[in-house]
């Protein structure tokens, strides 16, 4: 059996059917308690920790998808860590030992904290979803203009493909950090945002902006990139397509 946190989540839910299709049960820990079909749910709060090491009873690898930029991450993570987790998988992102946001430096921490805790761990950074890119889209284009940071290159990847890294990383041995994993091509993120807005049907002008501070400058580099990495196969166009279907 695995255990999924945040399994009704963007991410978490591709995550559960991938393990299902691989013929394996599924236990999904949320605050609610809700599960996908096909897996079975326990409410857990991984911030409190109470009843985890229960929900964690008969798991051979817990995939630790749950994640919010509010806060709390560092703490879940050491309470499955406390909860005796026999296989911790963590996603994580590109970039977050070079881009100084405050949620990548979190999601370093925990990667920091797997590796010292003794724990059996595999730590995959994923690229930029295709879903991020359509949702900061659909955000902005409530304006007139739709504003996009110049200079910015993405290479996003499709959610169906990091659950399916995660759930081979899951059946497996635990491996410390493998290969980064990002989407087959690398484009300037107001070209996709345009895209975006003629999927929805949205007449909006696209205004590049220059920015400033270290942030701007590590995606200028492109410290979110993965020339050398994994590469999924779904296209950002195929994506679009999809979701319209």
């Amino acid at each position: 059996m695995i255990v999924v946190t945040g399994g009704t989540g963007t991410l978490g839910r591709k995550v559960v059917a991938a393990l299902l299709d691989r013929g394996e049960q599924v236990r999904v820990l949320s605050r609610r308690g809700g599960a996908p079909p096909g897996a079975s749910g326990v409410a857990v709060d991984l911030r409190e920790g109470t009843g985890l090491a229960e929900a964690l009873s008969g798991a051979r690898a817990v995939v630790h998808c749950a994640s919010t930029p509010t806060g709390g991450d560092l703490k879940a993570a050491d309470n499955l860590i406390a909860a005796g987790a026999p296989h911790l998988v963590y996603v994580s992102i590109v970039g977050v030992d070079r881009i100084p946001l405050g949620y990548y430096r979190t999601k370093l921490a925990v990667e920091r904290r797997l590796e010292s805790a003794g724990v059996p761990y595999t730590i995959l950074r994923a690229a930029q979803f295709h879903d991020l890119v359509r949702g900061l889209t659909r955000g902005a284009a409530r304006l007139p203009v739709v504003p996009a940071p110049a200079g910015i290159r993405v290479q996003p990847v499709d959610t169906t493909e990091v659950a399916d890294r995660l759930a081979e990383l899951a059946v497996g041995e635990p491996a410390g950090r493998v290969t980064d994993l990002g989407g087959p091509e690398v484009h300037e993120l107001a070209d996709l945002m345009r895209a975006c807005l003629r999927a929805d049907g949205r007449r909006r002008p696209v205004w590049r902006v220059p920015l400033a501070g270290r942030i701007y400058r590590a995606y200028r580099a492109g410290y979110n990139l993965v020339p050398d990495g994994d590469h999924g196969r779904i296209t950002f166009e195929e994506f679009l397509r999809s979701q319209s279907s």
